[in-house]
């Protein structure tokens, strides 16, 4: 099981956090930029995970040198069923450094897109807050 999948699972967001390269690329399904650095990317991750509910991956796939992996995984925001994948890469030191996101429906996508916009003030926050710490 990929390390990350299992702290997700887990509910260990530190751990999933520690996973994530220092420039990390993470790219989600509603926004056309990505955002780059390991304190926006985390603080993200800690939103979609307050806005998921139901959240359980149910495969996972990976490249043969073990650098590329795909997680497929099902969620529930509000009353719209989503089924996403991480697609996450690995710098030569194994931490993720590029995180890209995709989730279908389309109504699915709007929900989540409005869902995390009511989150993105606190997301926000959260990144400046472990950018100055850091």
């Amino acid at each position: 099981m990929h390390p990350f999948r299992r702290a997700v699972e887990a509910g260990d967001h530190r751990a999933a956090e520690a996973l994530l390269a220092d420039d990390v690329v993470f790219t989600t399904p509603v926004r056309f930029q990505p955002y780059t650095g390991k304190p926006m990317a985390a603080a993200i991750l800690r939103g979609v995970l307050r806005v998921f509910e139901d959240f359980r991956y149910i495969r996972e796939i990976s490249d043969a040198d073990g650098r590329d992996h795909a997680l497929v995984f099902t969620a529930r925001v509000g009353d719209r069923q989503l089924t996403g994948c991480d697609f996450l890469h690995h710098d030569e030191n194994g931490l993720i450094d590029d995180f890209m996101v995709m989730v279908r429906p389309l109504s699915a996508a709007q929900a989540l897109a409005a869902a995390m916009g009511e989150q993105f003030e606190q997301i926000a926050e959260e990144a400046r807050a472990a950018a100055t710490e850091g």
